[in-house]
């Protein structure tokens, strides 16, 4: 069953503004509320035997987490170039996808807690859609940044009652999702430094990141692989060294869409190497 999970999951692959913060507030407190109940109740629960239901939840979470940080990405691009329809169109399309996952976990879950999580996200996904059918706005920039972080600790949240120890190849596969789900992270807050909210908590939050994505790519880097997928992670290897310097001089100048279009290449890298892995459980 462990395999069926990793091959669905490979092929499936801050601050307020003041006329929303009180609901925002409300919202994200009550929240936080039902995830600590829920991890407590976790600490309780041990799984012995992975079902068809729960393959699909954990796909799901894995997919929100990596949406979460892209659809937040996608807004500060679409806040920068407001006139790029097609920038719209990538956060609708990003949008439904999220959606989609959503209603995955909704359909196949019986926990309550899961459930009441289920809740908050989907009004965020709500809250989303009405800011991205508006004009892109400063303030609504500022409202997807938190919204991003809602739906990533939702996702967590979800994706902890289900965790189990992890054989070496599922370790792996788990180090490249991680890579493409930080590559969009660390693009999100080089965006959000670069349209002016240079907040402590958003350096701090590129600096984890970028942190946490070296780890992975040491662990893709010691694993013995064979000679076309060598070739793959030295070019990701050059890349990544050539986007690392960027991200260092981020106080000198800013480049997003060469950035940009370099994690997307990464990404692409990345999902050969998951597909070894995918093949290999």
């Amino acid at each position: 069953m462990k395999k069926l999970f990793w091959c669905c999951l490979f092929l499936g692959a801050s601050s307020m503004y003041a006329s929303g913060s009180v609901k925002k507030h409300t919202h994200a407190a009550r929240m936080h509320t039902v995830q600590k109940k829920k991890a407590e109740k976790t600490k309780k629960i041990k799984k012995t035997e992975m079902t068809r239901g729960d393959v699909k939840i954990i796909e799901a979470t894995e997919n929100i987490r990596y949406l979460s940080q892209k659809i937040a990405k996608e807004y500060l691009f679409y806040y920068t170039y407001p006139n790029n329809a097609k920038m719209q169109k990538n956060l609708y399309a990003t949008l439904k996808k999220l959606e989609e996952n959503l209603k995955i976990i909704s359909s196949v879950t019986k926990d309550e807690d899961t459930q009441n999580i289920l809740e908050f996200l989907a009004y965020s996904k709500e809250e989303i859609l009405s800011i991205i059918k508006q004009k892109p706005t400063s303030a609504d920039a500022l409202l997807m940044l938190d919204y991003s972080e809602t739906l990533l600790e939702g996702a967590d949240s979800i994706g902890r009652t289900y965790a189990y120890t992890f054989s070496k190849e599922e370790k792996m596969l788990v180090a490249t999702k991680n890579i493409k789900y930080l590559l969009e992270r660390i693009t999100k807050y080089y965006m959000a430094l670069y349209r002016g909210y240079d907040t402590q908590n958003n350096r701090m939050n590129l600096q984890k990141s970028i942190s946490g994505l070296k780890q992975y790519l040491a662990e893709i880097n010691a694993y013995p692989y064979p000679g076309n997928l060598q070739d793959i992670r030295q070019h990701i290897d050059k890349v990544w060294h050539r986007d690392d310097q960027v991200l260092k001089n981020i106080d000198q100048y800013f480049i997003p869409n060469l950035l940009s279009d370099s994690v997307v290449y990464l990404e692409r890298k990345t999902d050969a190497i998951s597909a070894y892995h995918s093949k290999n459980l």
